[in-house]
């Protein structure tokens, strides 16, 4: 049982947790027996975020349905979903959904906003039926219709994997797993994983006879659709005939929102934290993806470290560093041996898209020589997803860094905006 959203528009609440995936979900139980007043907010239509997304084709793991049970059992939890973060500023964010926008004040904020797919171009990236690999399991489990057709899942990553095993469970064929990183690195992370056995018996299960180690997308090709795709496998080139295309190139942290409130980013881009995953904004902290890869386990963890910090039960929190550190050594183990090899970055030709808001191509891009001057020159970045496709490949592909995102951070009606008079009134 949660309390009334109307409540919330009234009252401040204790500590406010924006995202309701594993580390959000995680955070939320660790912080509910203190008695404080805790809002959980997402913009799905159920907890669980990407990795635990609910649909009609979405076959939730038992874990999941636990920790849904667990918050519902707390009166002093509240969770909105189908609601956003607009702006955020001082001690206080606005919110929006479907019938209004908020400011809500809160004393503590834990920010688990996950991530999203790296997507870099290469010629016939934008054609339908292209989508990231992550992308296709979410519009599987919201109902698309895949049986029968014959699809590559492409990139790096265990998530391969999990995406054809998707694939597959909804009735497609699965014609060939593209892993970038060659054979060695990928044996290397098999080998490693005797560290965590609960891994081995999950690839296992995920194990396809498709797989291909040194191999990746040059170009998929197709008139109204895709119709085939060519393959870099080794030192030749292989076209498969296929209906989609699902790439994956790894995880990009969602940090607009805690750039926005100020809080520092660390090297690889994700929010830096400490080991109470407190961030450089006091009485802010962070958890899950958004400070860095490594699965669900780690997201868990951390999510519970900083809801036992935030509501100042530090022993509870210290006592979960044992087992943040092993899953911290899964996400370095990860990143190792699944790093992008250069090739990937010379995919996109002058003519490719890059922007595909804006159709704006890499050549126009040549020349230039950061994100701001690209953004004047062409418009790159300035279309519905506010950079955060191309701002994130052109980060990887160039080294530009992004500006820092400014209020709004989504598109927004004009009644919610009226509400940024009172948080900006408040700094």
């Amino acid at each position: 049982m949660t309390a009334a959203i109307d409540n919330v528009a009234q009252e401040p609440c204790d500590v406010l947790i924006i995202g309701a995936g594993p580390a959000g979900m995680a955070a939320a139980l660790a912080a509910a027996p203190s008695g404080a007043r805790i809002t959980v907010v997402d913009d799905n239509p159920a907890p669980g975020g990407q990795i635990w997304r609910d649909g009609i084709n979405a076959h939730l793991p038992t874990a999941a349905r636990q920790y849904r049970a667990d918050l519902a059992k707390h009166a002093n939890i509240t969770v909105l979903c189908g609601t956003r973060v607009v702006a955020g500023s001082g001690q206080q964010v606005l919110l929006e959904d479907a019938e209004r926008g908020w400011a809500v004040p809160y004393e503590t904020l834990i920010l688990c906003a996950g991530a999203r797919e790296l997507l870099l171009p290469f010629p016939g990236w934008t054609l339908p039926g292209v989508t990231g690999a992550g992308g296709l399991q979410s519009l599987i489990k919201g109902g698309l219709p895949v049986a029968g057709q014959r699809i590559v899942v492409a990139g790096s990553g265990p998530l391969l994997l999990a995406a054809a095993a998707t694939v597959r469970a909804a009735g497609a064929t699965v014609v060939r797993i593209a892993e970038q990183a060659p054979w060695t690195q990928v044996m290397a992370f098999g080998v490693g994983l005797v560290r965590w056995p609960g891994k081995i018996a999950q690839a296992l299960t995920l194990a396809n006879p498709s797989y291909r180690a040194n191999s990746f997308v040059r170009e998929v090709r197709g008139n109204l659709g895709v119709e085939s795709v060519f393959l870099q496998v080794g030192t030749h080139v292989e076209e498969i005939a296929c209906d989609r295309v699902a790439c994956a190139f790894g995880l990009v942290p969602n940090t607009q929102l805690a750039q926005t409130l100020g809080m520092a980013l660390h090297a690889k881009h994700g929010i830096a934290v400490d080991i109470y995953q407190a961030s450089s904004v006091p009485g802010h902290f962070a958890a899950g993806e958004c400070t860095g890869f490594g699965g669900s386990e780690r997201a868990l963890v951390q999510g519970a470290i900083a809801g036992y910090a935030a509501v100042r039960e530090l022993a509870s929190a210290q006592a979960l560093w044992p087992r943040a550190a092993r899953w911290e050594r899964f996400a370095s183990h990860l990143a190792a041996r699944f790093a992008l090899r250069p090739e990937i970055s010379t995919l996109a030709t002058p003519d490719t898209v890059v922007c595909r808001c804006e159709d704006v191509c890499m050549g126009q891009l040549s020349g230039l020589g950061h994100w701001v001057e690209a953004k004047l020159q062409t418009r790159c970045g300035m279309g519905a997803c506010q950079g955060r496709v191309c701002g994130a490949a052109l980060q990887y592909l160039k080294g530009w860094q992004q500006p820092v995102t400014r209020m709004p951070t989504v598109p927004t009606r004009i009644q919610t905006l009226a509400e940024i008079g009172p948080i900006q009134a408040s700094e």
